[in-house]
């Protein structure tokens, strides 16, 4: 039995979908698996523990985040109705498709003791390794015993360097785990930076599958008959959704839209002719698949806008020169797909992204290359589960 330490819970679009396609992958090597769940305990010295997360830029933003989300729910009683609508709807997607569910392991000795159920846990993709989480230890599979093989696939930490206070303790939960690959360029080299390792840089979960692979798990439903042009942002951006406009102006298109992501976006009360809430993962991947152009701030917005083979702009969350920028996993998806020229920056023009679409012939050959590298790291991974088995 193996253990699967990842976040299939979170009401996040691409995460939901990578850990679907993660299990899939192991459903499909015929890999016996459980996912691991955890609930801490609120005990003081727990609290006491937890008191330096307090001081982590990463985790203060995200905490941030969180409450001007909060606010806005408070404020805004129609965004609370409708955000509770899109809960319901990852709710249902949730329960259908991850049934393969341990025991609740309420408290952190009695994580380390389930942990002896399995020959294996696995872990990754996301942002899992954040500086935000790591005195958790739990996604960096500090809690599992040394004598139980630890995996890493496709992990992220989410930002190009980590904090000079975090180095040793993240060094030292990378030289417990017997196989890491990263899915940023920048991972692999913290990685290697941290404990001399050369690891492989792997694809995201979502590539895991072809095209026509998520075809068969979740079919076509077209439900909008017109062309029209999906915006998925997370950020706040009014320029980003200007450039939309405009580029809607320029082909006569509607927009589509998801609004208020991850808190209250006032830019979006106006912003799109369609925006529906009660749109779970697999109605969410249709939204793009049909759409004749993608304007997206996301990483896996991105990435199913290259599975599906879509004209697309992709535009920057946070800006570069923030200490708590989590861009870095979108530079290394546009730089290993050969697809710089995507990304939306000052002086963008949109009549040229009209004009110039994307040779995707070239870029499936770059996905080859990668799937190769991927298909190797997974097959050296699965075939040594098995040996434990």
């Amino acid at each position: 039995m193996v253990g699967v330490c990842i976040k299939y819970f979170h009401e996040n679009y691409g995460g939901m979908l990578q850990a679907y396609a993660t299990i899939s992958l192991l459903e499909e090597k015929g890999i016996e698996y459980e996912l691991i769940r955890y609930q801490k305990e609120r005990t003081p010295v727990e609290i006491i523990k937890s008191i330096p997360r307090l001081f982590n830029g990463v985790l203060i933003n995200d905490k941030y985040e969180t409450y001007i989300k909060k606010k806005g729910l408070t404020k805004h009683p129609d965004f609370a109705k409708n955000n509770s609508i899109r809960e319901n709807a990852f709710k249902e997607f949730n329960e259908k498709h991850f049934t393969k569910l341990a025991p609740i392991s309420v408290g952190y000795k009695e994580l380390c003791k389930n942990a002896n159920r399995y020959s294996a846990v696995i872990t990754g993709s996301d942002q899992l390794w954040s500086p935000a989480g790591l005195p958790t230890n739990y996604y960096n599979l500090m809690f599992v015993p040394e004598n139980i093989l630890k995996i890493s696939i496709a992990s992220s930490f989410g930002v190009k360097e980590i904090p000079w206070y975090q180095k040793k303790r993240t060094k030292n939960f990378l030289n417990r785990i017997e196989y890491i690959s990263m899915r940023e360029n920048r991972g692999s080299e913290i990685v290697k930076e941290l404990t001399g390792r050369i690891v492989p840089t792997i694809l995201d979960p979502v590539f895991f599958l072809s095209k026509e692979e998520w075809l068969k798990r979740i079919p076509n439903k077209r439900e909008i008959q017109e062309p029209y042009i999906f915006a998925y942002f997370l950020g706040t951006s009014k320029e980003h959704r200007l450039a939309v406009m405009k580029l809607s102006q320029l082909t006569s298109l509607k927009i589509v839209t998801i609004r208020h992501m991850d808190q209250y976006v006032e830019e979006d009360e106006n912003f799109g002719n369609i925006a529906p809430y009660d749109v779970a993962p697999d109605r969410f991947l249709n939204l793009l698949r049909n759409a004749e152009y993608v304007c997206t701030d996301s990483f896996h917005g991105t990435a199913f806008s290259i599975i599906n083979e879509k004209q697309f702009i992709v535009f920057n969350r946070y800006d570069e020169n923030s200490s708590f920028s989590k861009n870095s996993r979108i530079d290394s998806l546009c730089t290993n797909f050969d697809l710089e020229k995507r990304r939306y920056k000052k002086g963008f023009n949109i009549k040229n992204f009209i004009k110039n679409n994307i040779d995707y012939v070239s870029v499936n050959k770059k996905y080859l290359e990668q799937k190769k590298i991927t298909d190797d790291y997974l097959n050296k991974v699965l075939n040594e589960i098995r040996c434990r088995s």
